[in-house]
């Protein structure tokens, strides 16, 4: 399949590109022939697109035995930066102007919100980033040790988009009527965007990374 045909078909995957560090402008290029000039495993690029094309996706073994866990890492930690430094810097700008016309009371009670979900957001990648992602390259060189492992993660891996629903409730019913209906809806659609793009980022975590290092667990036993 040409890469262009991919994204033709859904185009929610560009996010998925821009992370990978697949500029558009691929003409008449193949997936797999992006995927070998971005250095990328097209087998783990296929599975991760997957997952966020398909409602549900559950990989099989055999999908999963295929795929390169070093460039689901690559796109799990880019996804972090891409979450922190373009997601929450957008959502902060336009949060701040919907609120510009709130009492200052009003106006601190949103932003402190905000700013203490985005804290926890932080946390959340900082453990993966400096625990998880180390020991599963641990894993895939063969000097892993002490008693960690990829099901101590999975037991306290916390579900960071559910706090989003308290904001979206109180962007759609308790914000002041002097605010911007038209930002209150670029609000919530970035809201609700950001929201399911951090459920995909946690299906890929939970449903693939961790089988992987079972599996690569599980082998050098």
């Amino acid at each position: 399949m040409k890469m262009a045909d991919l994204v033709e078909i859904n185009y929610r995957l560009l996010a998925v590109l821009a992370r990978l560090g697949m500029n558009i402008g691929f003409g008449e290029k193949t997936v797999s022939k992006v995927c070998e000039e971005t250095g990328i495993d097209t087998a783990a690029f296929i599975l991760i697109c997957n997952m966020y094309s398909y409602q549900g996706y559950m990989p099989t073994e055999e999908t999963l035995e295929s795929a390169d866990p070093e460039s689901v890492l690559k796109y799990l930690h880019n996804s972090h930066s891409f979450y922190m430094e373009e997601d929450f810097r957008k959502l902060e700008k336009v949060m701040n102007e919907l609120v510009a016309p709130c009492s200052p009371g009003q106006k601190k009670v949103i932003l402190d919100f905000l700013e203490g979900y985005k804290t926890e957001v932080e946390r959340h990648f900082e453990y993966e980033e400096q625990v998880f992602f180390p020991y599963v390259r641990a894993v895939m060189s063969g000097t892993a040790c002490g008693d960690y492992s990829a099901s101590k993660f999975e037991e306290n891996h916390s579900n960071i988009e559910e706090k989003l629903n308290d904001l979206k409730n109180i962007v759609m019913k308790y914000l002041p009527h002097e605010c911007s209906p038209q930002l209150a809806s670029d609000v919530l659609f970035a809201l609700f965007s950001l929201s399911e793009d951090l459920g995909k980022h946690t299906g890929i975590e939970d449903l693939v990374l961790v089988p992987m290092t079972n599996r690569m667990e599980k082998k050098e036993a």
